[in-house]
């Protein structure tokens, strides 16, 4: 079949749909990693973070999330972690998602002890070790965290995606 040139208009309508998220990877000064308890799912614990506005950079995104649920104003510079990959899963979320997950560094403990939450999106925070979220977490979500917590302690970046993730987390 012959390549047919489409203008970018009726080209972009043939590609797959995708939203995306930014968020924001926190420890405190022992390690451990920091997340969120979702109101709307209490078995999910997330970063900081959201889905992207319209004309927002990933950056700009996790850095405004990160504030609008934490209080937190984060003025670091952007250094990546990772990327997260989930297909469309139909009535759930009919659209690829696409994740960037940030640096950012070691909270201190006037500065965790400053969280303000909104609760409308987060019943409560937690610092455990990767152990204890081990026994927290779904081993996929687990698996998402312990991969995210090694690029930060080696520098190596993470590409994760919604196939389930081995249990061997490199710790």
């Amino acid at each position: 079949m012959a390549n047919i040139w489409l203008p970018p208009v009726e080209y972009v309508a043939t590609l797959p749909r995708a939203t995306a998220y930014a968020c924001l990877y926190f420890t405190d000064t022992a390690g451990r990693p920091f997340q969120l308890r979702a109101t709307y799912r209490s078995e999910l614990w997330q970063w900081p973070g959201g889905n992207m506005d319209p004309g927002e950079t990933p950056w700009e995104t996790a850095v405004r999330e990160c504030h609008e649920e934490t209080g937190i104003t984060f003025t670091g510079q952007p250094r990546l972690l990772g990327t997260h990959f989930v297909t469309d899963r139909g009535e759930e979320w009919p659209a690829n998602h696409i994740g960037f997950i940030f640096d950012g560094g070691e909270l201190t403990d006037e500065q965790i002890a400053g969280v303000v939450l909104d609760p409308e999106e987060h019943s409560e925070y937690s610092l455990r070790t990767l152990d204890e979220w081990e026994r927290e977490m779904d081993p996929g979500e687990f698996g998402r965290l312990a991969g995210v917590d090694r690029a930060r302690r080696t520098g190596v970046p993470v590409y994760l995606d919604n196939r389930p993730v081995p249990l061997d987390t490199g710790r």
